[in-house]
């Protein structure tokens, strides 16, 4: 860049500093000479829709249930600010057991020494799983605890994740995918069967504390779509398993339920194939229709479309 140039760079500059110090002195003492008088009294009403939550907060089995959506990550936890319950309070005793203290050393010593913070998810999916499937508020405090972090770090991951559940829950965590594969392919059909077969919605526990009915986003098994996840908290930490069920009917999950209330292991995984091979699909998210041949697609797919791309050619030309 030619000097003169430069030259002409640095006296605007020079310029827009003078300009903005003037500026302030203005608005200085513009402030100095002005007279503030008091803002007036408001009164401030609850919204509707916290005066909805508050009043959707049931509480049953030792947890709230939602009637509506709350504000949390998860849809079962109606908040993501902590309020005394009778089972989760400051006086709620949490701590690992010697079994699992090892495991926590032994997940500990997978990150260098002085980063034991980097273990805080793995440590509070371990806590969750021996607190039966809920993090309590101590719970998240002795996570803290024995990872030498600030505790508001914990809370502050815990309330992001909706992996991690602050409210009680029940036996097995049923969790239906929303994601668009899974609704294209008849999730909400499968939510409905739930929802009947259960007699509770997203976010609610099943009066005998068996079953919590929830929503997550994809699981990675679109393939097999639609599918549901469910989280087995009746065997503790050695016990625990989070299993997939896939190629969903309403049947299907109807079933599904009935063998856990019997104590039965239901089949995992796709429930009407072998693994992910094209022989068949769930059409009109109702039915399993097996595959033809070599012929994968089993009805008309439900779009949305895209518009006529010639006819837009058309057009333009």
């Amino acid at each position: 860049m030619p000097p003169s140039t430069l030259a002409q760079l640095a006296r605007r500059r020079a310029q827009g500093l003078v300009g903005l110090v003037n500026r302030l002195g203005e608005v200085q003492g513009i402030i100095e000479t002005s007279t503030i008088s008091p803002l007036p009294a408001v009164t401030v009403s609850p919204s509707p829709r916290a005066e909805s939550v508050a009043h959707d907060r049931s509480y049953t089995n030792g947890s709230f249930a939602a009637g509506s959506r709350g504000y949390a990550t998860n849809s079962h936890d109606i908040l993501n600010v902590h309020m005394d319950e009778p089972h989760n309070n400051d006086e709620t005793p949490f701590a690992f057991t010697e079994a699992n203290r090892a495991r926590v050393e032994e997940i500990c010593s997978r990150y260098p020494s002085n980063w034991r913070q980097s273990a805080v998810i793995p440590v509070l999916d371990l806590a969750q799983q021996q607190n039966d499937g809920w993090l309590s508020l101590n719970a998240m405090r002795e996570v803290a605890r024995v990872l030498g972090m600030a505790e508001i770090r914990v809370f502050e991951v815990a309330t992001f994740y909706t992996m991690f559940n602050r409210s009680k829950i029940g036996k097995y965590h049923v969790m239906v995918c929303g994601t668009t594969p899974c609704m294209l392919q008849g999730s909400k059909k499968i939510y409905g069967a739930l929802k009947e077969e259960l007699g509770v919605d997203y976010g609610q526990t099943t009066s005998d504390g068996m079953f919590t009915l929830g929503e997550m986003e994809c699981m990675g098994a679109c393939v097999n779509a639609p599918m549901i996840a469910i989280a087995d908290y009746t065997k503790g930490v050695e016990g625990f398993s989070y299993t997939y069920y896939e190629d969903l009917t309403p049947g299907d999950v109807k079933a599904i339920v009935g063998d856990l209330r019997a104590g039965k292991t239901p089949k995992k995984g796709s429930q009407h194939r072998w693994k992910a091979e094209p022989s068949g699909a769930v059409v009109g998210g109702e039915k399993w229709v097996p595959s033809e041949g070599s012929k994968t697609l089993q009805g008309t797919p439900p779009g949305p479309y895209c518009r006529d791309l010639d006819e837009g050619e058309a057009k333009e030309g």
